[in-house]
């Protein structure tokens, strides 16, 4: 497994791409993005390779104001597959090589079934849209205490969408966070999501921080990932209590749990 850093939310004291170099000197082989804004590409670009440091995730623009996405919104499928095309672009440009797809808040009175139909269409149209650029793509469920009305929130609703669609260019996008909160035992929960992990984020719980600052067993959760036989990318995503490099005292306990 790889540790990186989710720079939307961490070493946010300098400029985004700055980032990189602040991820790479903390101990961190590589940086995932939320939502990079198409001014901010380039630089992003020149500084990955410069550096040498990977970014390996950004998600589909989330939509307009305080959305968070629209994958699962009947009326904005066209906003949603222009929001894919321009992930498109910047996946490409970036080099990254997986995407995530937030299914969003629907609106008050429309069906599950419309939005669960509207979701299952998306997401099919994603997975072919970045499978012919080499891109994976991930869809994540998100605790409605964080993000209320969030259409896609436990895990095994992730799980029977995942089967439903049974696209080879579709994975879970798990993160600790999230199912600490909705599900009542990690461990058995990542077990349970199992080879269908594509992509892994922590922060401790409650609060979204740090790892120490919650009641995460975090040698058990990891554990349990290396009984599924995931290699791949572990993201830090917490918002730190203070200055980013005044707790990253955790990182070499995690590389060894990682090992």
């Amino acid at each position: 497994m790889k540790l990186i850093s989710n720079i939307s939310m961490m070493f946010c004291e300098v400029p985004l791409p700055e980032r990189l170099r602040a991820a790479r000197d903390a101990g961190f082989e590589g940086v995932e993005i939320q939502f990079p804004e198409m001014a901010e590409v380039a630089p992003l670009k020149e500084a990955s390779q410069a550096l040498d440091m990977p970014i390996t995730l950004i998600n589909v623009p989330r939509g307009p104001g305080d959305a968070v996405g629209l994958a699962a919104l009947p009326a904005e499928q066209d906003a949603y597959r222009a929001a894919v095309a321009t992930c498109a672009e910047n996946a490409a440009s970036l080099g990254v090589r997986k995407v995530n797809v937030l299914s969003g808040r629907p609106p008050e009175g429309l069906s599950r079934a419309d939005c669960l139909a509207t979701l299952k269409a998306n997401l099919t149209h994603t997975a072919d849209v970045m499978a012919d650029i080499g891109v994976q793509v991930m869809v994540e469920p998100v605790n409605r205490g964080d993000v209320p009305g969030f259409f896609l929130s436990g895990l095994d609703d992730a799980l029977t969408l995942l089967d439903d669609i049974d696209h080879p260019n579709l994975a879970l996008q798990f993160d600790f966070y999230h199912m600490a909160i909705t599900e009542p035992d990690l461990s058995a929960a990542i077990r349970r999501a199992g080879a269908r992990i594509g992509h892994v984020q922590f922060a401790d719980t409650p609060g979204r921080h740090e790892p120490g600052t919650g009641m995460i067993d975090f040698p058990a959760a990891f554990a349990a990932l290396r009984d599924t036989g995931y290699s791949a990318e572990v993201s830090a995503e917490y918002r730190p209590l203070e200055n980013t490099l005044d707790a990253l005292e955790w990182i070499e306990d995690f590389k060894r749990m990682m090992a």
